[in-house]
């Protein structure tokens, strides 16, 4: 057919048309699924857009930029959200549109601006903050009370990283001269893997949770835009929900990560976060101190007073000793003349009891009964009582009040 046309003439129709139709430069929404760049400097890019109920791709559209606006846009972009330039992320560029015959359709990026991407970012934080709140889990680490000494200090750094050594070497060398004990537990700290690499140390602590007093976790050195990675739900869950104290330095001085705001205490530097244990510890030295010079002053006031009662007791003691023997010596005399008037009075009592006693020996004397008329008769010097116990020839020997006779029994 003398109307057909060839798939090159085609498609150059259709670039004329659309630079005849869509000559400007549009600002487009869309979200990065990929971005690649080669040796050249050029980066390629694949712009898509989802529906936000299924999240189906509704558009997808190939995108470049070429390397001398790169070279600008991507630091500038970087340095301004503190979010790399990557995939995943939600952009506001100015495009233009291009069609070319052999490579198709796509977009040419000539500008950025970087405040949409904040504003979609922190609306993810605020989504992933509202989430956690909505758990119950939001301040359970602000909650925990931090160690009094917290000195056993378990370290979630990249090992190379300045920062953690910028962090030991402020501790080692504080001015206190405290001992601080400090053990790494490495992780990736930029990056892809920030998550599942931090999580994954926050696991082996947890293992060993009664060895340590706070988590630190630092980052020094490395790219403001690598900042990304503390902004997720499961890492800002597992730190709020962490049974140790959290404290976080990693390096930055823009809004809040979502992991600054769900850690105990948030620092801008590692240095920071090792002034702030030195500073703790320092405050507890400083009350042990204080708390040491007043039970000393009280110990030197308790010991003056005693002194001053012992001195005294020292000079009240002479007049209380001559006090007690008068009243000792007072007390012997009372007694002294009760025990005489009662020695006498028991003396009476006997000696009225040994007459009495003594007459009514002298009443029972055979002389006085003698005295009476009465007579005994004895038989070799013993009383005769009974007159059958004699017999013939018996010499017998009778007493009188006055003199005796003497007898034979016939």
């Amino acid at each position: 057919m003398d109307s057909s046309l060839s798939l090159l003439e085609l498609n150059a129709l259709v670039r004329r048309s659309l630079e005849q139709c869509l000559p400007d430069e549009y600002w487009i929404q869309a979200e990065l699924s990929d971005v690649r760049s080669n040796t050249t400097g050029h980066c390629y890019l694949e712009f898509v857009q989802k529906d936000p109920r299924s999240n189906n791709l509704v558009a997808k559209a190939r995108g470049m930029i070429w390397n001398n606006i790169y070279r600008l846009l991507k630091p500038y972009f970087e340095e301004t959200t503190g979010q790399m330039f990557t995939a995943g992320i939600k952009v506001l560029v100015k495009v233009t549109v291009q069609f070319h015959e052999l490579y198709g359709y796509s977009l040419t990026v000539l500008d950025i601006d970087p405040t949409y991407t904040l504003g979609d970012m922190a609306r993810r934080r605020r989504e992933i903050l509202l989430q956690l709140e909505e758990e119950g889990v939001l301040t359970l680490n602000k909650e925990l009370e931090m160690p009094v000494l917290p000195q056993r200090i378990a370290v979630i750094s990249s090992a190379t990283a300045a920062g953690y050594g910028d962090f030991c070497h402020q501790l080692q060398h504080n001015p206190g001269g405290f001992f601080f004990y400090t053990e790494l537990f490495p992780a990736l700290m930029q990056g892809n893997q920030v998550e599942e690499s931090v999580l994954a140390a926050l696991d082996r602590i947890n293992a060993r949770m009664n060895e340590f007093d706070v988590v630190v976790i630092i980052r020094g050195g490395g790219a403001t835009s690598d900042l990304s990675g503390f902004d997720t739900y499961l890492l800002a869950a597992a730190c709020a929900q962490f049974p140790l104290p959290v404290i976080i330095g990693i390096g930055h001085e823009r809004d809040d990560t979502v992991l600054d705001s769900v850690a105990h205490t948030r620092v801008k530097t590692p240095t920071a976060a090792a002034e702030l244990l030195i500073h703790r510890v320092t405050e507890i030295a400083d009350r042990l101190e204080e708390l040491s010079a007043r039970i000393q002053q009280g110990a030197y006031a308790m010991l003056e007073q005693e002194w001053r009662r012992l001195e005294t007791l020292q000079t009240r003691i002479p007049n209380l000793v001559h006090r007690i023997l008068t009243d000792a010596r007072f007390a012997l005399l009372s007694a002294g003349k009760d025990l005489s008037q009662v020695t006498k009075a028991l003396l009476a009592r006997q000696h009225h009891r040994l007459e009495l006693l003594q007459q009514r020996i002298a009443d029972a004397s055979p002389d006085k009964l003698l005295s009476r008329g009465y007579s005994i008769t004895l038989k070799d010097g013993k009383a005769v009582t009974d007159a059958s116990s004699l017999k013939q020839g018996d010499k017998l020997v009778t007493r009188f009040s006055k003199g005796e006779a003497r007898s034979v029994v016939e």
